[in-house]
C-alpha cells in the first residue's frame, strides 16, 4: 500500500436495529494482516451489503424498515466517514423500494457508479432492480425508476424472480444484473436523461445454475459469475463496444468428492493483477482459486483452502493484492489470508476478529 495511507474495513452483518450492524476496522499489512475495531454504528436493521466512496467520505449501508402496514421493505443509509478516526455519522436514509400487496422488497446489494451520481439497489425478494439518483454531496435523494423482472427458474429456490446484485460494466455504459430465480443475467443502459434503466438484453446460463454476484477481470475483456444453487463459475468473453457476453466455460467450485447440493456459493472476485480468480464456498466452507488465462477466459483449479469458519457468505481482496479477508456468517468472525502474488494461493495469517454474523466487507484507502 502507498505510504501515507491507510486501509479501513467496513462491514455488514445480519443484525437487529439494537446491534452493532455495521463496523469499521483498521487494518495493518505492515504488521502481517491485523485488524483493529475503530467504530460500530446501530440503528440499523440487516445492512448486509455496504459501499463505500472515498472520494466523498461516504459509506452506504442497506438496510430494512416495516412500511405501516407491517410489510419489509429496503432502505439506504448514507453515513459520513472521518478517515482519521474511522467514526462513522448517519446522515440520511431513504426508502428504496416500497412494499407492495405483492410482499416484502427489502434488498441485498447496492453499488453506484464512480461518480456517485447513482446508485442501484436489487430486492431479492421483490424480484426487482431499483435505481436511485444523488445530489452534489453524493447523499441518496429519490427513487427514479424501477425495473421488475418477471417469471421463474427450473429448480426449488428458483419460484419467482431474484436479482442478486448489479455492476457496471468497466466504462459504466451498461449495467449487468445477475438473476439467481431466472437463469440469467439481464443488461441495462442507465439513461441519465431520464433517470431509468433500459433493458439492452440478456444471456442464460445453465439451467438451475443460479448466477449470484459477477466481476469484470480489470482488463475489461472478460467476465465471470459465480452459480449459488449449482456450485459453478461461468466465463465471459465481453464485447465493450456491444456490452455483449459470449459463453465460454463453466467450471465446478468444489472437489469432485463433494456435492452441490450441501453448497451454495456466494462471493467472486480477482486478484489485483487479474492473474487468479477466487470463490466462495457456503457449505464446504471453502475458498476455490483459478488461475485465469486472460486471453480466453479459461479457468484452471489452483486451490481449495478452508476458511475457518462456517458459511463465507463475502469476502474481498485487498487492494494491495497481498490479502483476502473473509467473512464467515457463522464463522461470526473475520478471517485474513495472505495472498501469494506468484502463485495464488491462499495461508491463514494466524489473524481474525470475531464479530457477530458478519456478511460483507469492504475496504478502502484513505489519507493517513
Amino acid at each position: 500500500m502507498k505510504e501515507n495511507s491507510r486501509l479501513l474495513l467496513f462491514t455488514g452483518s445480519y443484525a437487529s436495529a439494537e446491534d452493532n450492524g455495521v463496523q469499521v476496522y483498521a487494518f495493518d499489512g505492515e504488521a502481517g494482516g491485523t485488524l483493529k475495531l475503530l467504530d460500530s454504528v446501530q440503528g440499523i436493521a440487516n445492512p448486509t451489503f455496504v459501499n463505500v466512496d472515498t472520494a466523498k467520505n461516504r459509506l452506504y449501508a442497506i438496510g430494512e424498515k416495516l412500511n405501516s402496514d407491517g410489510v419489509k421493505e429496503g432502505e439506504v443509509v448514507t453515513l459520513a466517514i472521518d478517515p482519521q478516526t474511522g467514526s462513522l455519522t448517519e446522515l440520511n436514509r431513504i426508502a428504496t423500494m416500497p412494499a407492495s400487496e405483492a410482499g416484502q422488497t427489502t434488498t441485498c446489494h447496492i453499488n453506484r457508479d464512480a461518480a456517485g451520481e447513482v446508485i442501484v439497489v436489487c430486492s431479492y425478494h421483490g424480484g426487482l432492480v431499483g435505481l436511485l439518483s444523488t445530489d452534489a454531496d453524493g447523499t441518496p435523494v429519490r427513487l427514479t425508476d424501477t425495473a421488475v423482472h418477471t417469471g421463474k427458474g427450473t429448480v426449488p429456490g428458483q419460484e419467482k424472480p431474484h436479482p442478486h446484485s448489479a455492476v457496471f460494466s468497466p466504462d459504466e455504459r451498461f449495467l449487468f444484473v445477475s438473476d439467481l430465480g431466472l437463469d440469467l443475467i439481464r443488461t441495462y443502459r442507465v439513461n441519465r436523461d431520464a433517470n431509468t434503466l433500459e433493458v439492452q438484453g440478456e444471456i442464460k446460463v445453465e439451467a438451475g445454475a443460479g448466477p449470484r454476484h459477477f466481476v469484470f477481470h480489470p482488463d475489461g475483456k472478460s467476465a465471470y459469475v459465480i452459480n449459488e444453487l449449482n456450485s459453478t463459475v461461468t466465463s465471459f468473453l465481453y464485447d465493450s463496444e456491444s456490452g455483449t457476453l459470449k459463453t465460454v466455460v463453466t467450471v465446478p467450485t468444489l472437489p469432485d468428492d463433494y456435492s452441490y447440493k450441501n453448497n451454495g456459493c456466494a462471493e467472486i472476485a480477482f486478484s489485483a493483477d487479474g492473474r487468479f480468480l477466487y470463490g466462495s464456498n457456503r457449505g464446504h466452507d471453502s475458498i476455490v482459486v483459478y488461475a485465469v488465462n486472460a486471453e480466453t477466459a479459461e479457468l484452471t483449479l489452483a486451490q481449495h483452502v478452508s476458511t475457518r469458519g462456517g458459511h463465507p457468505r463475502h469476502f474481498t481482496v485487498t487492494p494491495d493484492g497481498e490479502y483476502l479477508i473473509v467473512a464467515n456468517r457463522d464463522g461470526n468472525n473475520l478471517v485474513v489470508f495472505s495472498l501469494d502474488q506468484a502463485t495464488g494461493r491462499l495461508t491463514f495469517t494466524g489473524n481474525e476478529a470475531k464479530t457477530s454474523k458478519p456478511v460483507c466487507v469492504k475496504p478502502a484507502v484513505f489519507p493517513a
